[in-house]
């Protein structure tokens, strides 16, 4: 299969990306689309089918369940069984954009976009191509990220370019992710609602929304997931990662020599605690700031992989709400 690489840089060329995919999706194919979070693998989320081609080509397991994309609160509704008043609360304060509303799936969605499950997933993006194209379509979107499964998620065309090649009819480039880590996913099914996985749309965010939340951060696999990102490891890259804190470069150094880490391919990280570049592979520099650091890490390691890496080693992000989700993502990939 030739993949074609859709550029819509222009509006021209925007136009023709949209028709271009939108003609792929409604005759059942899947194709790869720009959101602000990750790029994702998309499909028509009403046709099993179609569906059952992104779990064909990601290797994903069918244990796990994929988020359903929408461009209006009007579809998110057809998409759910119940929209409380709650989800409207948070729909008016963080639609479009990165937050995952977990509810009663409706029975229009197929039970393999669910994983078998009584609950969906629902998400309205921000990006304007993915927007465009479900309106075209006039119909949800299932849309993992469009990567191998548990690798690491892609923010670029290129990244997509360099795992589905020759696996997928069309890549639409949409320039670099903003947001650069999958969505927050939040369970309204549960009382009080619970944090699947934590995202750029933190803890506190929704707290001063008024929404009230169970004790514990994100729940712990299980065998039925409601949601993707629970599972023990994810996002991984193909060197071996490793989390770790240091106080200076002896004390980094003296951390890899009891791990048997050879620096000589080990590629850092770093974004407060700097090491010096002379001993290692390599090291990057990410500003000690969350929404320039989640824009930044999958970029970071899919660049480690294609150096060669053997080891990636990334300073601990803080203990804070709003690293959260970048801690759980590096947790999962290093597991």
């Amino acid at each position: 299969m030739n993949t074609e690489i859709l550029p819509a840089h222009t509006p021209e060329l925007f136009q023709k990306a949209v028709r271009r995919a939108v003609e792929l999706l409604r005759a059942g194919q899947v194709v790869a689309l720009p959101t602000e979070t990750v790029y994702g693998l998309a499909a028509n989320a009403l046709d099993a089918q179609a569906v059952a081609h992104i779990f064909q080509i990601k290797g994903r397991p069918t244990r796990n369940p994929i988020i359903v994309h929408v461009a209006s609160r009007e579809m998110a509704l057809r998409c759910v069984d119940d929209f409380p008043a709650l989800a409207e609360k948070l729909a008016r304060a963080f639609w479009p954009g990165p937050l995952t509303l977990v509810l009663p799936r409706a029975k229009i969605i197929p039970e393999i976009v669910t994983a078998g499950g009584v609950t969906v997933g629902i998400r309205w993006p921000s990006h304007p191509l993915i927007q465009a194209v479900i309106r075209e379509c006039d119909f949800p979107l299932a849309a993992p990220s469009a990567n191998l499964s548990n690798q690491v998620s892609p923010t670029n065309a290129a990244h997509v370019r360099q795992q589905l090649d020759g696996k997928i009819p069309a890549i639409v480039d949409g320039g670099q992710s903003a947001v650069g880590i999958e969505s927050a996913v939040l369970d309204l099914t549960v009382s009080p609602p619970e944090i699947l996985r934590p995202g750029m749309i933190h803890r506190e965010s929704l707290a001063a929304a008024g929404l009230p939340l169970a004790d514990s951060r994100q729940s712990h696999e299980t065998d039925l997931l409601k949601s993707p990102g629970q599972l023990k490891k994810h996002y991984s890259p193909k060197a071996k990662l490793v989390v770790a804190t240091w106080p200076d470069d002896a004390g980094l150094k003296s951390l890899l020599a009891a791990r048997r880490i050879s620096l000589a391919t080990c590629h850092v990280i770093a974004h407060a605690r700097i090491p010096s570049p002379e001993t290692f592979a390599r090291v990057c520099v990410i500003p000690h700031d969350a929404e320039a650091f989640a824009r930044a890490i999958y970029a970071e390691l899919h660049h480690c992989d294609e150096a060669g890496a053997q080891t990636i080693v990334v300073e601990a992000p803080p203990d804070t709400p709003e690293w959260a989700g970048i801690a759980d993502r590096l947790s999962r990939a290093a597991s």
